[in-house]
């Protein structure tokens, strides 16, 4: 990912974006499958067989951004891949967003679908939803992997959110988040103002070593040491209090390392690391 003026590498980063792919709205058609649930539309896709694995995008991305992990992914697992609310193909009428609802969201998908267990896998927004449905529905999730997560959103975070604005986006800004907005600029700017109403955020993100502690599934932590929005510590945090978990420390990794040259290493690392379904 090519580093530009702040607000665009700082939104690129939290969405995860590798690279900016072929818009979805130019389709015609949504790609995977529509559930109704929690009052929205919910949009999914699945690929392959085996145990289920989902992956859940960062803010402003959308499902389509796995795609090339989900589908090396898709040779060993039956991979599903999730718009949360208000991104992609899914809709999101109240116009608001928190990890904690997007976590009910999916929990309410996985009733759906008939699945009382999965290996799991988020990017920023994704890994933080994940982080409450592994606290509140400890069952659920038999292994979990956390990219550029966080346990609280600091300082540096809220710099970036106070400083966005959708009155204020610059153009390549708008064509980043278009790439994954099927409903246009409307989209856009709701998911842009609900990025910027992060920097009053207080008890959506708040775990603390104890919360964290009731976490049994099997965890590994993945964080560059270059996070423009999560320091270092945080990540280190999380492994203290996580019982057993593993941290993986990406050497001059931004907020998603994950992408680009490293994906081939991620993809090794994960598959091992999810491959190991023995119990706690």
């Amino acid at each position: 990912m090519a580093y530009c003026s702040f607000p665009l590498w700082a939104l690129a980063a939290l969405a995860g974006l590798g690279a900016f792919p072929s818009p979805l709205a130019a389709q015609p058609r949504t790609p995977g499958h529509i559930v109704q649930l929690n009052g929205l539309d919910m949009h999914y896709e699945e690929r392959g067989s085996g145990d289920p694995l989902l992956l859940l995008h960062g803010f402003g991305s959308c499902g389509a951004d796995w795609r090339a992990i989900a589908e090396a992914m898709s040779r060993h697992y039956r991979v599903i891949t999730v718009d949360l609310r208000g991104h992609g193909w899914s809709t999101n009428p109240a116009n608001s967003f928190s990890m904690r609802q997007s976590a009910d969201d999916i929990a309410a998908l996985l009733d759906r679908l008939g699945l009382r267990r999965v290996r799991a896998m988020g990017i920023s927004a994704g890994g933080m939803t994940l982080l409450h449905l592994a606290n509140r529905q400890p069952d659920r999730i038999e292994a979990l992997v956390l990219i550029g997560a966080t346990t609280h959103v600091p300082d540096e975070a809220r710099a970036i959110m106070r400083a966005v604005s959708p009155e204020s986006l610059p153009p390549p800004v708008l064509e980043m988040f278009r790439t994954c907005a099927t409903r246009g600029d409307t989209q856009v700017r709701a998911l842009i103002g609900q990025f910027h109403a992060f920097k009053d955020s207080r008890d959506d993100m708040a775990f603390t070593p104890a919360t964290l502690g009731t976490i049994r599934a099997r965890t590994l932590i993945v964080h560059g040491d270059r996070d423009e929005f999560f320091p270092v510590s945080i990540p280190v945090e999380m492994y203290r209090a996580i019982r057993g978990s593993e941290l993986w420390i990406v050497p001059e990794g931004d907020h998603v390392p994950i992408y680009g040259e490293r994906t081939a290493e991620f993809l090794r690392v994960t598959r091992l690391f999810l491959s190991n379904a023995e119990g706690r």
